[in-house]
């Protein structure tokens, strides 16, 4: 049974309706990331769970409990804000304290508690200054510390890496991947960071308008995007999407023109009506050298296209090729030779691709 059920959640916010019937679920010790753009529902979910928000209409279970008339201090949830939310004027100690001491737990166990949370989250040195003494990072893990403290049934993150630096953001993202293997808390977070949703997430919740565009575990939203919209947010650079109609031979021509045509993808079981739009999908790492290629891949195909821009890395190379005026972004290795202008030999991996309707956004399964 799932340790946490959101069903059919609704919520009207004067005439506007931000969620419009979500229904996920998570299993006990799940790390489940919501992830969509800016005004797509992420935050106004997490704090209805939260019970900072009353519902419309819908169910909240958690544990097999309907939390929906609780007040939030008593759905033994805790939440770390993006803003850190620490008392000023208390030390580190006193503020991961704060909880158990509301709570009427005894002083040398509250120490006890304190002590185990520093020594997970490695700011032992840390207890006896004020949170103004802090770095953006330390302050976050004191947050942490502080949700940690009371072993919660669920944590709620509401982008806590948000107002860090671009080094201390992948530091942090590491040590909240860590605690939640060491302590396999259930945790329910939200961002709109994609890089962030892949490397913490056991599941991801895509959200676009209210709407649950497609749940699953990262490889599969990364792997088979339900839908244009899912397959275009998730990856950077994001997946390439070359329009295309499906010839009477079981190919894929490519480019309007058709001046290049690929067998079609091995992952399409059925056969697609002759004639028909497509959208053919392809991740940059998908389309590399020669070099790169998958020894194991069923279907490769070759294309030759201009090169329009060369981005280095460090590790490889992300090379943009363009026909017909259609653009495709590769990732080739660091040490090939390529120039702006020149004709390159692009290797298509078709085992990588999948096909969507162009009419519908769905991929074609």
């Amino acid at each position: 049974m799932s340790f946490l059920q959101i069903k059919n959640l609704r919520k009207k916010i004067g005439n506007v309706e931000v969620l419009k019937g979500i229904d996920i679920e998570l299993e006990k010790g799940g790390f489940l990331v919501l992830v969509g753009p800016s005004g797509c529902g992420k935050s106004t979910l997490l704090n209805a769970i939260a019970g900072l928000l009353p519902l419309t209409s819908g169910d909240i279970v958690i544990d097999g409990q309907v939390v929906n008339d609780l007040h939030p201090s008593q759905r033994d949830i805790a939440m770390v804000f993006q803003s850190y939310a620490l008392y000023p004027n208390m030390t580190v100690e006193e503020n991961i304290a704060f909880a158990l001491e509301m709570r009427g737990v005894a002083k040398e166990e509250r120490a006890k508690a304190v002590a185990q949370v520093a020594k997970t989250l490695q700011i032992e040195h840390l207890l006896k200054r004020r949170p103004s003494q802090l770095s953006g990072g330390q302050r976050q893990r004191v947050a942490m510390g502080r949700a940690l403290v009371r072993q919660p049934r669920v944590f709620l993150f509401d982008e806590p890496l948000s107002n860090l630096d671009a080094k201390l953001r992948v530091e942090v993202r590491a040590e909240i991947k860590a605690l939640h293997q060491n302590t396999h808390a259930t945790i329910v977070y939200v961002t709109h960071d994609q890089i962030e949703a892949m490397t913490l997430a056991t599941k991801i919740v895509v959200l676009k308008e209210g709407m649950v565009q497609q749940v699953g575990t990262p490889a599969e939203i990364y792997n088979r995007p339900a839908n244009l919209f899912v397959a275009d947010f998730m990856g950077s650079p994001a997946m390439n999407m070359l329009k295309g109609k499906v010839t009477a031979g079981g190919g894929i021509a490519l480019f309007g023109n058709g001046g290049v045509t690929v067998p079609m993808p091995p992952s399409i079981s059925s056969a697609l009506p002759a004639g028909k739009d497509v959208i053919l999908g392809l991740r940059p790492e998908a389309i590399t050298d020669d070099g790169l290629v998958d020894p194991t891949a069923r279907a490769i195909a070759h294309v030759e296209a201009e090169v329009t821009m060369i981005e280095p890395t460090g590790s490889d190379t992300f090379v943009t090729g363009k026909i017909d005026g259609a653009s495709f972004t590769a990732r080739t290795r660091a040490e090939v030779v390529v120039e702006l202008g020149q004709t390159f030999r692009f290797a298509f991996n078709l085992d990588k691709a999948v096909v969507f309707d162009p009419e519908t956004g769905h991929r074609v399964v």
